[in-house]
């Protein structure tokens, strides 16, 4: 009878939450993250210990690449042929590694991101440097485990005679963990070594007396060294590497841009496609051309700009919006202990000098073992020498080999190995001259013995070895360091030129919220006609502007949109607009009441508030210069049911004049309202009555004799000239009346405006009739007269609104 199946009855949460545990702890240990000691991930130390066993080195002729990915996967890595061959040639690639490790030749990829080309076609052979990791791995240096088929033994770690985890850096994505370590200059990084064996307490600013940062193999510039700081303390940090440039003269006044470095992993052919579709779209202005003119001397890629071309300005835009500049964080985790761990600098280092003195006490054990098992060889020829006509004769005597060892052990009392190496003497090693070598390498081995039993006596000693080795290392292949790095990272401003072409536009917006820009060509062609809009619509602004200049709409709830002229919908003057609730999401009950064009947010301008209920609020106009502008901005904070009426752009001595509905006038200056932030309510402008509103606050300028016209709700319409029947006073006061206060049907202000004769104000009712007054038709009159009707209260209603006529 079959064996009755097992079946294991498991909640299904354990057996994945197993089952993924052990898959991650082999992609943790087994794949994607460094080992701190020689800085290789298991398939590039599978693919440099190959190359070393086959004699693949740089002192020998180079190989094709498929021989050494086969014999890889044959005997160490059994995985797919691609992925052997991509960490392969990324170890060759000098772009991505600062020391390479195999030399390739053939076509190993680009900066472009080219693929290699197949690994039948290119020929590679170890580096030197490469060599240095793997030298002495046969003096029993590193433990050995089977490998996948156990026909063969692999190394768990390589010797690794120079620091390889921060001279090449890292990067791999694991489960649960991702490394990213930079690579750094070779030299730079054993004087770091050498100072934290000397001085064990050495801190991190110590290291980075001589560790400067990292050195990208692509050069560059690294901005700072607070992020590099943190990176080595703690293992986390943030830098910014930008690509080095400059710009050159070219004849008849313009300028190119050259960069010659890009940032470390930058695709060279996406970057410049990205600044070519930034050219095409027009998002940058004044670029001719951007062309990439590098060839085998190195990376060069033109930015030609246009005769009036700002190139600094281009240069800066393209690092805030390219990636000729990117952010590189450090995240220093690789494999120690079998354990993967985030590591400052210290720890690396202390990880890799512990594993140093493990393999210099490994070799020097090794080679002392060989050289006493020499030294008894030695002594047993230098004396059977001696004796050497005995010797001979017993040789003669004996039977067979056997019984030749058998009769030198016993009659001259030696060891089976010397009897062995005695039999085995070949008869010209019998010459005077031989002898001579024989007592010469006896007094070298005692001489190597004795050093290498100093060494194993002694840490110091141990510690010499060891920076010896790493300075010959460093004398032998330390190049020039190729990455500059600054100390702080430099905020990059971009002017509103560059990014957009200059253009006078015709501006305009409706009191509906109705927006658009349009050239000047089609304005002209229009005949001076009006924008189209709304029949119940009117203009509320029409301005001729730039398109570098900025438009500041302000609403009745206190906000403001911050419009640059250039992102404003462009539209033919006879066509209807965009609403400003599709550029900047407003409430629905949200209104439009004023817009202000700005073309320099500089200093001596304010922006000067009137409230419903009262208050006046004056603010420097450059702190309404907004970075971000998707939602509505907060120019002035109202309490309660408080609404904002006017909105007014003064020049710090301007008169205020505010009415009231029911009737009071107040003049006073504006410097009588003191500075206050954006985000404040303001102060007391007009001590009202209960029950009374402010219906309206001008503004005008000082010493200029100006009129106030004002308009009732019951359509009467009067001038008064300002200097000549108000009296200047200060805020917060009741002010004086401005109509003769009647028992019945009394006279309220539906509005007010400071006019000149040749304005026309229009009125407009609830009916929505409008009615056009000529400024200079209407006489002037003192405080105590209510004016002239100009409107038929009983027809068309109240009068609700007053305007000056923008045409």
């Amino acid at each position: 009878m079959a064996n009755p199946e097992k079946l294991l009855d498991l909640p299904l949460e354990e057996v994945i939450g197993d089952r993924f545990g052990i898959y991650s702890k082999y992609i943790i240990q087994e794949r994607a993250l460094p080992d701190v000691r020689d800085g290789l991930k298991p398939v590039q130390r599978r693919i440099l210990f190959a190359m070393h066993q086959d004699g693949n080195t740089h002192d020998k002729p180079f190989r094709k690449s498929a021989k050494t990915v086969g014999n890889v996967i044959g005997n160490y890595h059994p995985h797919g042929d691609s992925s052997v061959y991509d960490a392969m040639v990324r170890l060759s690639q000098d772009w991505k590694v600062r020391n390479v490790l195999v030399e390739m030749h053939g076509n190993n990829g680009s900066l472009d991101g080219d693929p290699p080309a197949a690994m039948r076609y290119t020929e590679a052979r170890l580096s030197a440097i490469a060599s240095e990791l793997i030298r002495d791995i046969d003096k029993e240096t590193v433990d050995f485990v089977p490998n996948f088929d156990d026909t063969t033994e692999e190394p768990i770690v390589l010797p690794s005679r120079f620091p390889n985890l921060l001279v090449n850096g890292s990067t791999g994505i694991s489960a649960g963990y991702a490394t990213d370590i930079p690579p750094h200059h070779l030299g730079e990084v054993i004087d770091g070594a050498i100072m934290a064996m000397e001085n064990p307490d050495c801190t991190v600013e110590d290291l980075m007396t001589v560790i400067k940062g990292p050195d990208f193999p692509t050069g560059g510039i690294v901005q700072g060294i607070d992020g590099i700081k943190k990176a080595y303390r703690t293992g986390k940090g943030k830098i910014v590497v930008r690509g080095r440039s400059t710009i050159e003269p070219l004849k008849g006044g313009r300028e190119q841009i050259v960069i010659t470095e890009l940032p470390y992993e930058v695709n060279k052919a996406n970057l410049v496609k990205k600044m070519e579709e930034l050219r095409l779209d027009r998002k940058v202005e004044g670029v001719a051309e951007v062309r990439d003119e590098t060839d085998r001397t190195g990376t060069r890629v033109i930015i030609e700009m246009k005769k009036d071309g700002d190139a600094a300005g281009v240069l800066n835009y393209f690092y805030k919006n390219t990636d000729l500049q990117i952010t590189y964080n450090f995240n220093m985790v690789a494999i120690i202990n079998k354990t993967p761990k985030l590591m400052g600098l210290k720890e690396i280092l202390a990880a890799y000098i512990e594993h140093q003195k493990e393999v210099v006490t490994r070799r020097s054990t090794y080679e002392l073992k060989k050289a006493k098992e020499r030294q008894h060889i030695v002594d047993g020829l230098i004396k059977a020498v001696s004796i050497l006509d005995e010797v001979i004769q017993t040789i003669r005597a004996s039977k067979d080999k056997k019984d030749a060892k058998n009769n030198l052990s016993e009659q001259f009392g030696f060891t089976d190995a010397q009897a062995e190496a005695i039999v085995n003497l070949q008869l010209y090693r019998l010459t005077n001259t031989d002898i001579e070598t024989l007592q010469k390498e006896a007094e070298e081995l005692k001489e190597t013995i004795s050093r290498l039993e100093a060494i194993l006596g002694s840490e110091k000693k141990l510690i010499r070895v060891i920076k010896n080795e790493l300075n010959t290392v460093k004398k032998k292949y330390a190049t020039e360091r190729r990455t500059t790095i600054e100390n702080d990272i430099e905020e990059i401003k971009i002017d509103l030129e560059v990014m957009v072409a200059s253009e006078d536009v015709m501006v305009a917006l409706t009191k509906g919220g109705y927006i658009k820009r349009s050239s000047l060509r089609s304005y002209t062609a229009s005949n001076g006609e009006d924008t189209a809009m709304k029949d119940s619509d009117r203009i509320l602004l029409q301005s001729e502007m730039n398109t570098t200049d900025t438009l500041l709409v302000f609403t009745n709830k206190g906000h403001y949109l911050y419009l640059p002229v250039h992102e404003i919908p462009d539209k033919r003057w006879k066509e209807l607009g965009q609403h400003v609730a599709n550029l900047v999401p407003i409430d629905e009950d949200e209104e439009v009441i004023q817009a202000v064009p700005v073309n320099e947010f500089n200093e001596g301008h304010y922006l000067t508030f009137i409230t419903k209920n009262g208050l006046i609020k004056r603010t420097e106009l450059k702190q309404y210069q907004a970075q971000r502008r998707s939602k509505p901005l907060v120019a002035i904070k109202l309490k309660g049911d408080d609404e904002c009426i006017d909105v007014h752009l003064t020049n710090g001595s301007s008169n205020i004049i505010i009415a009231t509905r029911l009737g009071y006038g107040l003049w006073f200056d504006e410097e009588e309202a003191g500075l206050v932030r954006p985000r404040a309510s303001g102060v007391k402008a007009v001590n009202l009555k209960d029950g009374d509103i402010v219906t309206g606050g001008k503004v005008f300028p000082e010493g200029q004799n100006q009129d106030l016209f004002i308009a009732t709700q019951r359509g009467a319409v009067k001038k008064m000239a300002i200097g000549q029947t108000l009296e200047k006073s200060s805020r917060a006061r009741r002010g004086v009346v401005m109509l003769r206060e009647l028992k019945k049907s009394p006279h309220r202000i539906a509005g007010i405006e400071v006019v000149n004769d040749e304005d026309i104000m229009m009125l407009r009712t609830e009916n929505d009739i409008r009615v056009p007054v000529t400024v200079s038709e209407i006489r002037s009159t003192d405080r105590y007269n209510n004016g002239t009707f100009v409107v038929d209260q009983d027809e068309s209603g109240n009068v609700i609104e007053i305007w000056k006529n923008l045409k």
